[in-house]
């Protein structure tokens, strides 16, 4: 087996991943507009004695989502526990983590526009009056009994906001959108963890992996790495411009930050589909990848950059995407990488 694909090398991953996370909401690094509002709010929350509004976080995967909920859970002096929506299947299992919470704990709920139905009509009085209702028994001899919550507060987080139905989304005193990093709070963030993980590089080389990492700090944390292996197989261990230049070119990651599959994506649409307008289904057969992997994962930062439009027909490339491959739009000429 591959080293780089062993168990024990994603676990490290992860474990150094779970190792860069800031732990409190100085050492966080960017969304201004977002941590200046919760640290108001969670301030004042503390000065009254009380539990933080429920709070619900969305925006493109990788901007610091869970981490938030953690940092919120740190400044409100509370217990963190985390779940996840499609693993609440039942209101059974809803009803079992509730009633595990004690008083101001933070209840974090990635994904949770996946929350079945059921489960999420069951969350309502819980986020509202702080009680849930439980049937028991079966039949005519059902009754239910009512179940008085101590007061917490309910983090969630999804990158489909227009998946989360009104009900719910109203339940929410906060809800703040998060946005891709500038490229100067991406080099802070570099050179943060590049610090946490005695990683020695330089101004240069930390520039680089900054600027190619999609204003998201989960995927510069992951080239950060990356090109760590590469410099200690290598070159001497540490990281310069030259060697962030060769390892990122290893990896396939182009100097916008784009990677394999985002310019399969362009490609298609430009090749195959003449710049579009196509719908995503077509899009996602001819690249025999999921609707949901293009849409959460790819096309926020290609419409971010200004190389895609979503419209009312389907997608469309914009004519910044033919400039990026040195093509004109209706060119014969193939969009090549």
């Amino acid at each position: 087996m591959d080293p780089l694909l062993s168990p024990k090398r994603l676990a490290e991953d992860e474990n150094q991943e779970r190792t860069l996370r800031p732990q409190r909401a100085e050492e966080f690094v960017g969304q201004e507009p977002v941590m200046r509002k919760l640290r108001l709010y969670v301030e004042a929350a503390r000065q009254r004695g009380e539990s933080l509004d429920h709070v619900l976080l969305f925006g493109p995967p990788g901007l610091g989502k869970t981490t938030l909920a953690f940092i919120i859970a740190n400044e409100m002096g509370a217990a963190f526990k985390t779940t996840s929506g499609p693993l609440i299947e039942r209101k059974d299992d809803l009803a079992a983590i509730l009633t595990d919470l004690q008083a101001g704990d933070v209840l974090f709920i990635d994904e949770i526009h996946r929350l079945n139905r059921l489960v999420e009509e069951c969350l309502y009085p819980a986020m509202e009056d702080y009680r849930i209702n439980i049937l028991i028994g079966e039949g005519p001899h059902a009754k239910s009994i009512r179940l008085d919550l101590p007061r917490f507060t309910l983090v969630g987080a999804t990158t489909r906001a227009g998946m989360i139905t009104a009900p719910l989304r109203s339940r929410f005193g906060i809800s703040e959108r998060l946005q891709f990093y500038s490229e100067e709070e991406m080099e802070r963030i570099v050179k943060r963890s590049a610090g946490i993980l005695n990683i020695e590089t330089d101004e240069a080389g930390g520039r680089e992996i900054a600027r190619r990492s999609r204003g998201t700090p989960r995927i510069a944390n992951r080239l950060l790495r990356r090109v760590r292996d590469y410099a200690q197989v290598k070159a001497d261990g540490r990281i310069d411009h030259k060697v962030a230049q060769d390892a990122l070119a290893m990896e396939d990651i182009d100097l916008l930050g784009l990677d394999l599959l985002s310019r399969q994506y362009l490609a298609s649409l430009i090749d195959k589909f003449g710049g579009g307008p196509v719908g995503l289904n077509t899009l996602a057969v001819s690249l025999m990848e999921d609707e949901e992997t293009l849409e959460d994962m790819l096309e926020p930062f290609l419409i971010q950059i200004g190389f895609l439009n979503r419209t009312p027909r389907g997608r469309v490339a914009t004519p910044l995407a033919y400039q990026h491959f040195g093509i004109q739009p209706n060119s014969p000429q193939r969009a090549l990488f």
